[in-house]
């Protein structure tokens, strides 16, 4: 029996176990969403933007391990999912982005709503495709499910002309993928293995510097364990966060442009970076040439080409870390207590804390603490919107667990966190979802309240408002005199009344004895979602903070 492209599609997606797509119809796609509305094993969610859809998928993505699937379609609808999908690249997401296409006669005729997406998103997908044939449509499925999540993972996308849907085959799913030019290498040399063990076993002053990759490889335990082995302390990145427990007595919390002052003096003193599923970026390194100046360097990723791309390595280790690091830890001896390097270590964490004045203002800082506080046991994925409220939210929260901490790393994308707090509750429905925002990027995609409304998620929404764009503020007051150009939000409208128009719980709270009243008010909401609206000091800063290409150890830490 023959099927239609729109039907062998589904018939796709569900072979890789997909079970929600997040999308938003159009013309070219209404063959696709006609067979979706006879087949009701894959879950549909109407989004209310294109790019929410993108960003929904990617928190999907990052809150289950799975592929986030979406769907536009073409021309402006395939064009507003590029910022998704650019994230999901710079954050190395697994995603699979489906859009439609003109009809295949049509193609490169200026044909109304076409745009050459293939084209647009060569430079920020993993890989995409353009499907001329029905008949290669289970094939190239196939392979992109594979892209999207072997080796260092990313987004794929399957652009899809209106006849290809159309047309019928008799549908077939291949068992395996063969691609002779995509051969990730997850095996780390043993010679390198080696080398590895042997630096480790010289060092004085080691310290491990991880990623998202370790996240991606679901490293964690291993990361742990190679820790406590060999006794050497831990800093992440951004992305890294929770791929070592926070509460740890190893953890240096997290390193660069505001990251504590202690992981930044470490890897600054330290004689060894064990870098871990991690790409030296400019955020984390600061000065590149005064970064880790006396450090022997180990990196293991599985992308070969980050390795040497930013910084000199002495130990180059391609392959998948989970896999690399089980065999150093197999092969490693393990250490006392470098008792110097963690007295050394202990000074700073006594010295330099991450710390903040209490005012009768309401600190943000505070917020952030108390929510913690309030959540400690629980299963809490915390999503953050871009700015300010990303660097207090990565300070001021442990995250002892992978895949509790969701957010815009590479690409800084203001307005990913509502529809990406929206995907992490779909995927982890059981957990609480709190995405903390600013007053300016929460109203990027703040239309997305009607897709967290309508199916009834019970996501947090805490807004830090301090009637600014928070973090360019903060650099014009640092950096520029004081010259607060067009970041003063004070014409806001009122956003407690916004979000009980689309249907949400609110409050605003502006006093800082009501702040734990309020976060306990939104535990109770389990039926829709809950925004507070926190009022907060307005030119509150984020320290530490080292200016822009400054080495990492000279730091505005107050």
């Amino acid at each position: 029996m023959e099927i239609s492209g729109a039907q062998a599609l589904l018939e796709c997606l569900k072979k890789e176990g997909v079970e929600i797509i997040f999308g938003y119809p159009g013309g070219v796609v209404l063959p696709l969403y006609d067979a979706l509305y006879s087949d009701k094993t894959i879950k549909h969610i109407l989004v209310r933007h294109e790019q929410g859809a993108a960003h929904a998928a990617d928190g999907y993505a990052r809150a289950t391990g799975k592929v986030g699937v979406c769907l536009a379609t073409s021309g402006p609808g395939a064009t507003n999912l590029t910022t998704g999908i650019a994230n999901a690249h710079m954050d190395s997401i697994p995603m699979i982005a489906i859009t439609g296409q003109v009809a295949t006669p049509l193609l490169g005729k200026d044909s109304f709503q076409e745009a050459d997406i293939t084209g647009i998103t060569l430079p920020i997908a993993k890989h995409n495709y353009l499907i001329k044939k029905t008949e290669d449509l289970p094939r190239i499925v196939k392979e992109a499910f594979y892209i999207a999540r072997s080796g260092r993972p990313g987004p794929v996308v399957i652009d899809i002309p209106k006849d290809v849907f159309v047309n019928k085959i008799k549908f077939s799913y291949p068992d395996k993928v063969e691609i002779k030019s995509y051969k990730p290498n997850l095996q780390g040399h043993p010679k390198q293995i080696s080398l590895a063990c042997k630096a480790i076993a010289a060092a004085k002053r080691p310290v491990m510097y991880v990623g998202g990759g370790a996240i991606s490889a679901n490293a964690a335990g291993e990361v742990k364990q190679l820790a406590e082995k060999c006794n050497i302390p831990v800093t992440t990145t951004l992305m890294g966060l929770g791929a070592f427990p926070g509460t740890h007595e190893l953890s240096l919390g997290m390193l660069g442009m505001h990251g504590t002052a202690y992981a930044n003096y470490a890897v600054t003193d330290c004689d060894l970076l064990i870098a871990v599923g991690a790409r030296f970026d400019d955020r984390v390194t600061g000065h590149i040439d005064k970064f880790a100046p006396n450090a022997k360097i180990i990196h293991m990723d599985v992308d070969p080409a980050e390795i040497g791309k930013n910084v000199r390595v002495d130990v180059p280790i391609v392959g998948d870390v989970k896999n690399v690091l089980r065999a150093i830890i197999e092969k490693v001896a393990a250490k006392e207590k470098h008792a110097e390097w963690v007295a050394q270590i202990e000074e700073w964490k006594k010295k330099y804390p991450l710390a903040y004045k209490s005012t009768k203002e309401i600190k943000p800082q505070y917020v952030i603490e108390e929510f913690y506080r309030l959540t400690q046991g629980r299963d809490v994925i915390i999503v953050t919107e871009v700015g300010q409220n990303q660097m207090w939210s990565a300070q001021f929260f442990k995250y002892d667990k992978p895949r509790t901490w969701i957010s815009s790393g590479g690409l800084g994308t203001m307005g990913f966190g509502l529809p990406a707090a929206n995907g992490a509750q779909f995927g982890r429905p059981n957990a609480i979802v709190a995405d903390f925002a600013g007053d300016g990027s929460i109203q990027m995609n703040i239309q997305e309240l009607t897709t967290a409304v309508n199916n009834r998620l019970p996501i947090k929404i805490f807004v830090l408002d301090n009637c600014f764009l928070g973090m360019v503020r903060q650099w014009q007051e640092l950096i520029y005199e004081r010259h607060y150009s067009h970041t003063n939000l004070c014409n806001n409208p009122d956003l407690v009344r916004v979000a009980e128009a689309y249907g949400a719980a609110a409050r605003r709270v502006e006093k800082v004895e009501d702040v734990k009243a309020a976060l306990e008010w939104s535990l109770t909401i389990t039926d829709r979602p809950a925004l507070i609206d926190f009022m907060v000091a307005k030119e509150e800063n984020v320290f530490p903070f080292v200016p822009p290409g400054q080495p990492i150890n000279e730091m505005l830490i107050d």
